[in-house]
C-alpha cells in the first residue's frame, strides 16, 4: 500500500475525535457525519498528524481538500486502499472455493 502518509488519519466532529490507519475509513465515516452537520459555525475535519487535509462545512457545497497535492495523493491512497480489499475478498473467496472443494471430497466414499 502507498505509504505517503505516516500517521494514524483523526476525524473531528463536535465531540467527537476518532482515529483510523487506514484513508477510506476515515472518510466514509466523515461522511456519515455529514447529515449531523446542520449548523454554519460547526465542520467535520479530517487530520493527518497535525495536518488537516479535508474538511466539510455547510458554508461550501461539497467537502474540501486542503493542502497542495493532498488531493492526488489520497486519491492514490484510496485506489490502493481498494484494490488492497477486493484482493482480499478474491483471496477469502478462492479459500472458501478450496475448503467447499476438499470437503466434498472428503465426503465421497474411497474405494
Amino acid at each position: 500500500m502507498d505509504k505517503e502518509f505516516e500517521y494514524l488519519f483523526r476525524v473531528v466532529f463536535k465531540d467527537c475525535d476518532r482515529e483510523f490507519e487506514r484513508w477510506t475509513d476515515a472518510l466514509y465515516y466523515a461522511k456519515s457525519l455529514m447529515p449531523k452537520c446542520r449548523s454554519f459555525f460547526k465542520d467535520i475535519r479530517i487530520f493527518v498528524g497535525e495536518e488537516l487535509i479535508w474538511i466539510y462545512s455547510r458554508s461550501h457545497k461539497y467537502p474540501q481538500f486542503v493542502g497542495a497535492g493532498n488531493y492526488d495523493r489520497l486519491a492514490r491512497l484510496f485506489i490502493a486502499e481498494t484494490l488492497e480489499d477486493e484482493a482480499a475478498e478474491t483471496e477469502a473467496a478462492a479459500s472458501k472455493s478450496q475448503l467447499e472443494k476438499d470437503s466434498e471430497q472428503a465426503d465421497q466414499p474411497q474405494d
